[in-house]
């Protein structure tokens, strides 16, 4: 550590740049495809119509049995021929996170709709609305204030998964720093560097989560 070089960094800071905007985009964009998706699944589970809450279950326990890497594995190689054409490791990881992360985000939602009182329900009923109006005008609101801290802590998890895409050729942050670790030959300060960042960023969204929870109304 000596000869620590923090040279190599700077010098290479718009490459480091481009790699974690590519991981900053993956996260977002599985994020919010993850909840979406997560939502309609929970409501399936919950909606009491057998064929529907089999569906859901059956989809979120097999696909939190297995490994993110084998997911996206799956779909990188498996999307190019459902669809006969060619797609990009982007787009193949992003279909990869999104179904993976809806089985996860599904189940913190579905504890979150169950969280709200029972005579919200009642009271959406007695009103005359449908079930899906219900979830929609008076359950899903109360639920996801309820459920901010926990999916933000979910995020922090897949910003930190989104380092398993080098395994699709995609340069993110971490394989960026990897690259220009064995390049220039100094694997201690990109990798220092790299776990700074990481913990950066992390302890941000952790923060950001214990500021939520204390702001929480009882």
């Amino acid at each position: 550590m000596g000869d620590f070089d923090i040279g190599v960094i700077t010098d290479n800071l718009p490459f480091l740049w481009q790699g974690l905007q590519l991981s900053l985009l993956l996260t977002g964009l599985a994020i919010v495809g993850g909840i979406v998706l997560g939502t309609v699944l929970a409501l399936m589970r919950l909606s009491g119509l057998l064929p529907l809450s089999l569906f859901a279950a059956g989809y979120v326990n097999l696909i939190r049995s297995v490994p993110l890497i084998l997911v996206i594995f799956w779909f990188y190689f498996l999307v190019p021929l459902a669809l006969g054409r060619p797609v990009g490791g982007f787009q193949s990881a992003l279909i990869a996170f999104i179904l993976f992360e809806a089985a996860y985000y599904s189940e913190i939602i579905r504890a979150g709709i169950q969280s709200v009182r029972s005579g919200q329900v009642h009271a959406g009923q007695a009103t005359g609305l449908s079930y899906w109006q219900i979830q929609r005008y008076v359950v899903l609101p109360q639920a996801f204030r309820n459920m901010i801290p926990i999916l933000v802590t979910q995020g922090i998890i897949l910003f930190q998964d989104t380092s398993l895409v080098f395994v699709v050729s995609l340069r993110d942050f971490m394989t960026v720093s990897s690259i220009i670790a064995r390049t220039e030959g100094r694997l201690a300060e990109m990798y220092i560097f790299a776990a700074l960042v990481y913990f950066v960023i992390c302890l941000a969204g952790s923060l950001f989560v214990r500021r939520l929870q204390k702001a929480k109304p009882a």
